[in-house]
């Protein structure tokens, strides 16, 4: 069994190459530039994990790991697009640097690239493989309108939240352990324990994220702590607050809202410590992750093979955030 940080190095010296043609430069070079920015690569090397936690990792689950990666970095262009975002991981957005009509062109040419590799799949598994695929890539889009939605309202539901989040991140961390479950021989009821372990820990990722947003050490956080109250970006302290907040509380909160005082980070953050929404953050995101890590364990396999997720889960999740 291979540690994340092993795969992932693995998949990265697989994955370092182009993924284009050389010719036509002006649409291809944009869609390899956001592939040489970097990141985890969490999705892939789930896929990965999901594969040899059944069996040996076997080359089908590289070209699924590939595709996984190549839509990811596609909803990346155009999430920054929607969102009129100028860096990502320290750089130029791609549309920043080459133009939204080049930067949407590249992100379709991303997606189409990402069929490509899939269609190295073995025909055996190949039919489960897109359907799961073309599902989870369905919902993210569906994720995403739902967050540009949820902007123009006053208030959104917990649950609301809960399910645009699911959405938008959480399914392709899912779905991605599933393609490698899948090519791992395991299973229907292994491959729903696993996509639900995905699923559940990337809800406790998003509530981690929330949470140290407004109380990180920005240090560690590695983003300007208080983004999201600048913003006034709806989030799951945001929602919480908004439902428990006393009528005084949320005149404040609101009339803070429609402004940006210098001191409005500072004064929203009180009004959320008030609430004990710091708490409340915390419990919910042990909350997610116990049922991620109850999947874990009711997945039928021997405990020793599924250390490396368990690492995972600890890698992602800081347990004294």
């Amino acid at each position: 069994m291979h540690s994340f940080i092993e795969l992932a190095k693995i998949f990265e010296d697989k994955f370092n190459t182009r993924h284009f043609p050389l010719h036509t430069t002006t649409l291809y070079d944009p869609a390899q530039y956001i592939l040489q920015l970097g990141g985890k690569r969490v999705r892939p090397v789930c896929v990965l994990m999901g594969n040899e936690l059944f069996a040996e990792i076997i080359p089908d689950a590289f070209h699924a790991a590939t595709a996984i990666e190549l839509f990811h970095n596609f909803s990346l262009i155009h999430d920054d697009i929607m969102d009129k975002a100028p860096m990502r991981r320290g750089m130029e957005t791609v549309h920043q640097k080459y133009g939204e009509s080049t930067a949407l062109l590249a992100g379709d040419v991303m997606f189409v690239r990402a069929y490509e590799y899939l269609n190295k799949i073995e025909v055996n598994n190949l039919q489960k493989v897109l359907h799961l695929f073309n599902e989870t890539a369905a919902a993210v889009c569906e994720g995403q309108q739902l967050d540009m939605d949820f902007e123009k309202r006053a208030t959104v539901s917990l649950d609301e939240y809960v399910g645009m989040i699911t959405l938008k991140t959480s399914v392709l961390l899912a779905a991605s352990l599933q393609l490698g479950a899948i090519l791992g021989g395991a299973g229907e009821g292994n491959q729903q324990h696993l996509y639900e372990f995905g699923k559940n820990l990337g809800i406790a990722f998003q509530v981690q994220d929330d949470y140290l947003d407004v109380f990180g050490d920005p240090e560690k956080f590695g983003k300007q702590v208080g983004g999201d109250i600048l913003s006034n970006k709806k989030t799951f302290l945001q929602i919480y607050v908004m439902e428990n907040a006393s009528a005084e509380q949320l005149t404040v909160l609101q009339s803070l809202m429609q402004e940006n005082a210098p001191d409005k980070v500072e004064r929203v953050t009180t009004i959320f410590r008030d609430c004990k929404v710091d708490d409340w953050a915390k419990k919910l995101k042990d909350r997610y992750l116990q049922t991620a890590l109850q999947h874990l364990e009711d997945t039928a396999v021997t405990s020793g093979r599924k250390k490396p997720l368990m690492d995972l889960a600890g890698y992602l999740i800081q347990r004294e955030s």
